[in-house]
């Protein structure tokens, strides 16, 4: 008798661990749910795992204004690029994620700034796509070429244009100088990283005969893909199908 006493409590000692168990694990589960939702919430950043081929995509989204050493107002919407390099880095050191997606859909921004951005996801060792939504203007340019390969949706714009300065001019030819270098080394990146010639990207940018008030070129989707700036019109499905081909195609070599 006491033998099927002792029984019985062993086995209500161990359906009571395994009903802690269940609820640990749901409480971990329930809080890395959670800290997902927040970081889509503070930072537009999320992990992409649920397809069936069991890749882990790392999403990142540039949205809003790129903002650089100088904060932007407290209504706009910014990508912050002290949030983003830290962010890029920690990808390039996690061995388990396979590749990256990048959702543009930026005004651009600090020079500064976008260009360390499309530096470092240049520099990825994974396979790395790139999508415009809405619009991908001036510094957001570099950073939607950035990529392996890049797709803009066909109602997306992209403005290419001068390098432009705010505030003061102390000395003028000193200024003009240094605006030409910045300006150079942002249609040698792209040139470098598309399949548009550095002398075309001048020519769109000196275009007096499109933008009111301004000058430089508006590209639709299509022109993009056109002109050699972007790869391919497409949207999300697929970004997401060609980011896949190229992780298994990085994975067999």
């Amino acid at each position: 008798m006491s033998e099927n006493k002792y029984e019985v409590k062993e086995e209500n000692q161990n359906a009571g661990e395994e009903e802690n168990r269940k609820q640990e694990n749901q409480e971990q589960e329930n809080n890395a749910q959670e800290s997902k939702n927040q970081q889509i919430k503070e930072m537009g950043q999320a992990v992409l795992n649920g397809n069936s081929r069991n890749h882990k995509v790392e999403l990142l989204t540039i949205i809003g204004e790129v903002e650089g050493h100088e904060s932007a107002p407290s209504h706009s919407k910014t990508t912050k690029y002290e949030h983003i390099l830290p962010k890029l880095a920690i990808i390039e050191d996690d061995e388990e994620i396979e590749g990256l997606l990048i959702l543009l859909n930026t005004v651009g921004g600090d020079v500064e700034a976008g260009l360390a951005i499309a530096e470092m996801i240049a520099s990825l060792s994974i396979p790395t796509v790139s999508l415009v939504l809405g619009g991908g203007h001036s510094i957001g340019v570099p950073m939607a070429v950035s990529a392996d390969y890049s797709f803009v949706v066909p109602s997306a714009t992209m403005v290419i244009h001068p390098v432009r300065s705010n505030g003061m001019f102390i000395g003028v030819a000193q200024t003009y100088r240094n605006m030409e270098k910045i300006q150079d080394r942002i249609t040698t990146f792209i040139s470098g990283h598309s399949h548009m010639t550095q002398k075309r990207l001048e020519e769109l940018m000196l275009d007096t005969s499109q933008l009111v008030k301004d000058v430089g070129t508006m590209l639709e989707g299509p022109e993009a893909v056109k002109e050699g700036l972007i790869d391919e019109v497409g949207g999300i499905r697929e970004a997401l199908g060609k980011l896949y081909e190229l992780i298994e195609m990085q994975k067999k070599e």
